[in-house]
């Protein structure tokens, strides 16, 4: 059986700013890693910086317990997001990433998003150099938006397999963090085995749709206004009502396993292979442990098809 990962990002940045609290965050990380989980993710563009400072102080006299996710290539000004993939900035931003996470070396250096105006080539091989220099272990690539491989006759991570097969030939790729769960299951069609045919790790992210799969959002709820959900199409009133079916789907089985919902969700996949690994994000430290724990949960074939059957989630722009 595989496992649970943590992503970090919720405890500083979007997602219900207004119940974020450093503290609580620090036991949220110390609880993650006593249920098991090795594998925390960041990025120096949440908060920005906060998020990889909260990390760093979560893990000090921790460090050898963890399995650590940074990335760069994303700067975060006024309203706006910008990629910057030039080499010197690549090798600024992991020395700074380093002080902020009080480490001499980062497990998994992600680039969030190549340059634009830059060939991704350049950028990838200035993260090689940092393998070489022994502040970075292994490289990785996040997937690049849903929307960008919505072209007539395109799937959605064609744009991200030809970045793929481009760095790959400066540099191995050793993970891929893209979007993953049952309500969001597109990267099983192309990413999925393009990545296990090559021995390439994959981040399932988001694997609870937001916090959707969980059970725990009711339509019509709101978002605070700096909350992405707030904009999303699936987190309309009429959408997340909409969508209850597949909700419902997973309490079903999770009565079945005395489970809950969120459980079943990460089961379902971790069953995807033994080289995915889901990374939810949670802020508070039950959450933590419940998400780890699904490590243990082993979904049966009539449970699989179960979820196979359920309705596709729908979205605003449907």
């Amino acid at each position: 059986m595989g496992a649970v990962g943590l992503g970090c990002m919720p405890m500083s940045w979007a997602y219900s700013t207004s119940q974020q609290r450093g503290d609580r965050s620090v036991r949220t990380v110390h609880a993650a890693l006593d249920a098991g989980v090795q594998l925390l993710d960041t990025a120096d563009m949440y908060g920005p910086f906060t998020n990889e400072l909260l990390v760093g102080r979560a893990l000090k006299g921790r460090r050898y317990e963890a399995f650590l996710s940074t990335k760069c290539g994303l700067l975060v000004g006024d309203q706006h997001i910008v990629a910057n993939g030039r080499p010197g900035y690549v090798r600024r931003a992991c020395d700074a990433s380093l002080r902020r996470l009080q480490t001499d070396v980062i497990d998994l250096y992600q680039l969030h998003r190549a340059d634009p105006e830059i060939p991704v080539e350049e950028t990838w091989g200035a993260m090689a150099d940092l393998v070489t220099a022994g502040k970075v272990r292994a490289l990785g690539l996040c997937a690049v938006g849903a929307r960008a491989g919505r072209r007539p006759g395109a799937r959605m991570h064609d744009g991200t397999i030809r970045q793929l097969e481009r760095i790959q030939q400066v540099f191995p790729v050793s993970a891929v963090e893209a979007e993953l769960s049952v309500w969001s299951p597109q990267a099983l069609e192309d990413l999925l085995p393009w990545c296990a045919a090559r021995g390439v790790g994959v981040l399932a992210a988001m694997p609870l749709g937001n916090g959707y799969l969980t059970g725990t959002l009711k339509p019509g709820q709101g978002f605070e206004p700096d909350d992405p959900r707030a904009r999303h199409p699936r987190f309309t009133a009429e959408m997340m009502a909409a969508n209850q079916p597949v909700v419902a789907g997973l309490r079903r089985i999770a009565e079945r396993h005395d489970a809950t919902p969120a459980q079943v969700a990460l089961a379902w996949v971790l069953r995807q292979g033994r080289h995915v690994v889901p990374v939810p994000g949670a802020k508070r430290e039950e959450w933590a442990v419940e998400n780890a724990r699904a490590a243990g949960l082993a979904l049966t074939d009539q449970d699989m098809a179960e979820i196979a059957g359920l309705p596709q989630a729908r979205g605003s722009w449907d």
